[in-house]
């Protein structure tokens, strides 16, 4: 630039002492780029999102990039506002669990060449980037694990959604039981009640009105943990008669007693890809301008079988 080293280091040592930073909003409006990404989830305080939050951060902190963390609550109105909120501020990229009901914002990000990946979930009529993993198949598995123990009525409780991800865990359960020649007894509980005592009330009478239940299938983390707790509230003795298992790992599941066999999901992975298809899109000089390959990865979850499902 033809700048003398003498004025270059004045100019440095003056913008030290009056603790000088550049302006991001002004570099970004020059650069076209703000170098942060927006990871959008249901509940970040979650441990399954809260898990996967922490792997990507570090990874997008390792390349130069920042991240927002956000909740959309499965809500689609909070989830159009936010997407909104940070295109206005020009964020380099999303990586979103979109809700149910956003298909058309999705397709506006996408057709706007804006680097997105989707993950835990996807609309299966949409050509969009993501990363989930086969819920069917991991749903099966684990309802088989149970049935060749010795369980033979088996409840599965689930959030009442038009999502991928519970649709497929649904699908996997409805199979092996019905490949066992077994009747299946389901609940659907509205996304927001099951923490309610609407919700908690739900799920005890299900488990009054099928007494005969030798064993319950919990198909996310957070329905187990109320599950369980509306267990041990109306009968305690249920904890360790029940055959239980949960769709999502937690670090609960291990020393709960007795310990709680659960489907747990490849975080690692998970992370790795989002944020490998995440750089790619934006480029390795950070370039919008997308490739023509989608990415569309799906990976293989894992059983954890503890004692909860110890055969009888």
């Amino acid at each position: 630039m033809g700048i003398s080293e003498e004025v270059t280091r004045k100019i440095l040592d003056h913008a030290a002492k009056i603790n000088y930073t550049p302006n991001q909003l002004a570099q970004s409006l020059r650069t076209g780029k703000t170098n942060i990404i927006v990871f959008m989830v249901e509940d970040i305080s979650n441990h399954f999102f809260a898990k996967l939050a922490r792997i990507i951060e570090v990874i997008a902190y390792e390349k130069g990039y920042k991240v927002i963390f956000c909740s959309n609550e499965n809500d689609d109105k909070k989830t159009v506002e936010l997407i909104h909120l940070f295109r206005d501020r020009k964020v380099d990229g999303y990586i979103i669990i979109p809700s149910a009901g956003v298909k058309e914002e999705i397709s506006l990000l996408r057709d706007s060449k804006i680097p997105l990946v989707l993950f835990d979930r996807y609309f299966p009529d949409l050509d969009t980037n993501y990363v989930i993993i086969d819920n069917r198949n991991a749903a099966y598995k684990a309802t088989r694990h149970v049935t060749e123990n010795g369980f033979r009525n088996i409840g599965f409780v689930t959030i009442d959604v038009q999502q991928t991800q519970m649709q497929d865990r649904m699908k996997g359960y409805l199979e092996a039981m019905e490949e066992k020649g077994l009747e299946p007894h389901m609940l659907l509980l509205p996304y927001r009640s099951y923490k309610t005592p609407e919700g908690r009330k739900a799920i005890a009478a299900f488990f009054q009105q099928n007494s005969a239940l030798d064993a319950v299938f919990f198909s996310t983390n957070y329905l187990t943990l109320t599950g369980l707790s509306v267990i041990k509230e109306n009968d305690p003795e249920k904890l360790r008669e029940l055959g239980i298992i949960t769709f999502d790992d937690n670090d609960f599941f291990s020393i709960q007693t007795p310990s709680i066999s659960a489907v747990a999901q490849p975080l690692e992975a998970i992370g790795t890809r989002l944020m490998e298809i995440m750089l790619e899109l934006l480029g390795e000089k950070g370039e919008k301008e997308a490739p023509q390959e989608t990415h569309q990865v799906i990976l293989e979850a894992s059983l954890e079988v503890r004692e909860s499902t110890r055969a009888r």
